[in-house]
């Protein structure tokens, strides 16, 4: 092993590495230059009388031929809920009721008219305890379709059972043949004419709402 001058170490007591090229200090990276400060142009709005007005503008669009693009239009959903058929009468009123989804229709109840008007009561007080969301009535008219006593009492009924239901609507509909149509069914089923009277007048309700719920789905 080579003499080696005490003297020729390194500044940690190591030995230099003999015949490599010393390491050139760092270079000092010069600083980035300064960006310049984008400006972006604004508008002064004087607020003291309060915000500009607010233009909200609309356009009707014609979708009679389908979505645009010949997409399908989609089928309109059914509303849920019940629905109260009525049957109005001189001396009773029948009440019918269809099943939530809107399907069915069923009897319910036999109302007598009264003169305090405590019938219109009664209905009022079905249409709140089973949640109704339509009430339809039948309007009596005659074969040849126009409208005689019974269908302006039916609308003069509706219109006060309105008065007692609040944003239930009520709906109108022909109710031509819907008393023949029962007596027809009731007697298919073996109950004669003295049989029918206590359940004629909701068998009618039936056949009104029936005919309504199926004339419903159809236009979907």
């Amino acid at each position: 092993m080579p003499d080696q001058h005490p003297d020729a170490t390194g500044p940690a007591g190591e030995r230099p590495m003999q015949g490599r090229p010393a390491v050139p200090p760092a270079r000092q990276r010069p600083a980035p230059p300064a960006r310049e400060p984008v400006h972006h142009k604004t508008e002064q709005i004087d607020l003291r009388a309060g915000f500009p007005p607010v233009r909200h503008e609309t356009a009707a669009i014609d979708l009679s031929g389908g979505l645009p693009g010949g997409l399908p239009i989609p089928p309109r959903r059914p509303r849920q809920g019940r629905r109260l058929g009525i049957d109005v009468g001189t001396v009773r009123v029948g009440v019918a009721i269809s099943d939530p989804t809107g399907m069915l229709a069923s009897p319910l109840e036999t109302v007598q008219r009264a003169r305090d008007e405590s019938d219109l009561d009664r209905i009022a007080a079905l249409v709140a305890e089973h949640e109704v969301t339509e009430v339809i009535v039948g309007e009596p008219r005659h074969l040849s379709g126009a409208s005689g006593a019974s269908a302006k009492e039916a609308r003069a009924y509706s219109r006060a059972l309105a008065g007692r239901i609040g944003s239930v609507p009520i709906h109108l509909v022909d109710e031509r043949l819907s008393t023949v149509t029962a007596a027809s069914s009731l007697r298919a089923n073996g109950l004669d004419s003295r049989q029918q009277r206590s359940v004629i007048d909701q068998a009618a309700a039936v056949v009104i709402l029936q005919a309504y719920l199926d004339a419903q789905r159809e236009r979907m």
